[in-house]
């Protein structure tokens, strides 16, 4: 028969106290013991004494006859000095299961497509308020904006542009007043004056005469 010093409970709900037994390693673990050889109260403080009490001298007899120790009652025995327990190396012992990865591989790729598609939607919001400004630019008044300019034109006062002042008229030369004076000057001179011109041809045929008298002779 294969014989396991281990824990058996006892206590209320959420007040646990336990036994340290030796018990056959088929029955169970509340189950039917063949010997009682100590106590454990986890409620009590680390260094409280009466924490773990345990029989030295009964747990090395049933070492000795081939009895084993579960994992929690070798600490305690190597507490007590009754039995070295072997440093146990576990690097896997804090590695996540595979549905645990597979939990987190997924929770990491909803986190990445979520967001992707806020960036997307960012991108697409950009897009939109950019393209409804160009049609708000490009499009014609609304019968409101020509009212409320009509309003703005109407309270807003005209700015009158300096008018130039007209140079006086240059005065013009009474030309009708000087043609009756030159008329009456022409009337004025006698009719019957030679004029120098016409003295210098009488003097020439004069001479052409006097010339042609002494050849005649």
């Amino acid at each position: 028969m294969a014989l396991s010093i281990r824990l058996s409970r006892g206590g209320s709900k959420k007040r646990p106290y336990y036994r340290i037994v030796v018990a056959d390693a088929r029955s169970p673990r509340d189950g039917k013991f063949i010997e009682k050889i100590g106590n454990y109260n986890p409620l009590l403080a680390k260094d409280d004494e009466k924490r773990v009490v345990l029989d030295a001298d009964r747990a090395k007899h049933w070492l000795s006859v081939g009895a084993q120790p579960t994992d929690r009652v070798a600490r305690f025995l190597d507490v007590a000095g009754v039995k070295e327990r072997a440093a146990r190396n576990n690097p896997k012992k804090g590695e996540p299961g595979e549905k645990a990865k597979e939990r987190v591989e997924e929770r990491a790729s909803k986190a990445a497509e979520a967001a992707e598609a806020a960036e997307t939607a960012k991108q697409n919001e950009a897009e939109a308020v950019i393209a409804a400004e160009v049609e708000a630019a490009t499009e014609e008044p609304t019968p409101e904006a020509e009212a409320v300019a009509e309003a703005v034109a109407e309270e807003t006062p005209p700015v009158e542009a300096p008018v130039a002042e007209e140079a006086p008229a240059a005065e013009e030369a009474p030309a009708a007043e000087e043609a009756p004076a030159v008329e009456a000057a022409a009337e004025e001179a006698p009719a019957n004056e030679a004029t120098p011109d016409s003295d210098a041809g009488d003097t020439g045929a004069d001479e052409a005469k006097s010339a042609q008298a002494p050849a005649e002779g």
